[in-house]
């Protein structure tokens, strides 16, 4: 195809045309939401991130700092970095509000911002009221 259409070596990507290693690290820089972007930016991209577990397992890891349970379950269960990270990186957000106190002082539940609550379950759940206690 010609370039002008996007085609495999055209502007509309450029990744087809770097080795794996400068592929990788370009794609490293990125934080999570960004990384999911762009895996949907198009098929070149959508194959190249989402098969490269060396991206997924930097941000899990970061993840399990605060899900460390529910991580290591998964990665147990056999779910791939990617999966794993994806079933837990909003659970591990609002876990992290949760644990350090940003909802403590709450005067009802409409002070509440819109994504401070996640199915999560009693074992997480008691992690957060132990917090609590402590404060």
């Amino acid at each position: 195809r010609d370039s002008a259409e996007g085609g495999r070596g055209g502007l509309g990507d450029f990744v087809s045309a770097l080795p794996p290693e400068i592929i990788s690290r370009i794609f490293s820089g990125l934080d999570v939401e960004s990384l999911c972007h762009a895996s949907v930016t198009c098929k070149g991209w959508h194959r190249v991130i989402d098969s490269n577990e060396r991206l997924w397992r930097r941000h899990c890891l970061a993840v399990r700092a605060v899900c460390q349970r529910e991580i290591d379950c998964d990665r147990g269960n056999g779910y791939s970095w990617k999966i794993t990270l994806l079933r837990n990186y909003w659970k591990s957000k609002v876990k992290q509000e949760w644990l350090s106190g940003k909802y403590s002082n709450i005067p009802s539940q409409f002070s509440l911002p819109e994504k401070s609550m996640y199915p999560m379950d009693v074992d997480t759940w008691g992690e957060i009221l132990e917090a609590e206690l402590e404060r």
